[in-house]
């Protein structure tokens, strides 16, 4: 089998990686990388699952499709490197995180420290053409991604699931909600964001929920400066 994520992501997902509709993706992945400017690049696709391991989630912050933009996207859903702009569905985060926790947004969208405390950063598909959003959906990524939803649901300790626009939430029939908490509202996009996503309160509502699971909270606080 083999092994394409460094933690306990690996034992979860590894059995998808041998089966044909991955083997698929994998064909039509090598000719896209060849042939066209794809983002991430190909050694940041499971980015995600590397900074978060399985045992470790404690919150899944559910995004669709990565940024198509240059140097944007690196693998985790709504965080950009360190240098890039700041897009506008992030800027929509940190207002709510300042209006909901008083935390002030940086100048940087590198989300690491969630990561690090448990915020699995989750795509629904993992890889896209430049300048070309949903370029790579239906191909296959959303099978694995739905297999990771699925497999956190089911996990002993439960999860907090925050679940932004239609597409993320049409997720929720993968998710036990008897055992897990899930926070729904309006996609942060300036095209949504005023439609329910401001006054959403997720972040202290995520903390709560941690508390009462006898977790400890998210330190929502990002560092000023990235090393």
């Amino acid at each position: 089998m083999k092994t394409l994520i460094n933690n306990d992501w690996q034992e979860v997902l590894g059995p998808e990686f041998e089966k044909d509709y991955y083997q698929n993706l994998h064909s039509f992945l090598k000719k896209e990388y060849a042939n066209q400017e794809i983002h991430p690049d190909m050694y940041h696709i499971f980015q995600a699952f590397e900074w978060t391991p399985f045992s470790k989630v404690k919150v899944c912050i559910l995004g669709q499709d990565p940024y198509h933009g240059p140097h944007q996207a690196h693998g985790c859903s709504f965080s950009v490197l360190p240098g890039v702009k700041v897009p506008p569905s992030l800027q929509n985060i940190y207002k709510e995180l300042e209006s909901d926790l008083g935390i002030k947004p940086v100048n940087h969208g590198y989300l690491e420290k969630w990561a690090k405390q448990g915020v699995l950063l989750l795509n629904t598909v993992l890889t896209v053409r430049d300048g070309q959003a949903f370029s790579h959906q239906g191909k296959g990524w959303e099978l694995l991604t739905d297999k990771a939803i699925q497999s956190l649901s089911e996990r002993k300790q439960p999860v907090v699931f925050i679940l932004w626009g239609k597409a993320a939430q049409d997720k929720i029939q993968l998710i036990d909600q008897k055992k897990n908490v899930i926070l729904t509202s309006a996609h942060p996009s300036p095209f949504s964001a005023h439609r329910g996503f401001f006054g959403s309160r997720p972040f202290s509502k995520t903390n709560t929920a941690l508390i009462a699971m006898g977790e400890e909270p998210i330190d929502w606080q990002l560092p000023e400066k990235i090393n």
